[in-house]
């Protein structure tokens, strides 16, 4: 995966867990079918508070990801 390729994954990326955390987006998928597809197979039965921290938690791991992988390009491969 090109670098530019990285920053636009990690961008769009962070844009829907922003969404989910901090634009409303809990609210709207707290206990629907959609939750369960787009966040996690357990998200249907969390409230939107827990699908807030979970965001949170995965703007965390992805920020992270994202810096190892463009430091260490040949570390992409085993995410995408």
């Amino acid at each position: 995966m090109t670098t530019m390729a990285w920053i636009v994954s990690f961008i769009l990326n962070t844009l829907f867990w922003l969404c989910i955390a901090r634009w409303g987006g809990a609210e709207r998928l707290e206990g629907t079918f959609a939750s369960g597809c787009l966040v996690s197979i357990f998200a249907p039965s969390w409230s939107a508070d827990g699908l807030r921290l979970f965001a949170y938690v995965m703007l965390v791991a992805g920020t992270v990801l994202f810096i190892t992988g463009l430091f260490q390009p040949e570390m992409r491969s085993l995410w995408f």
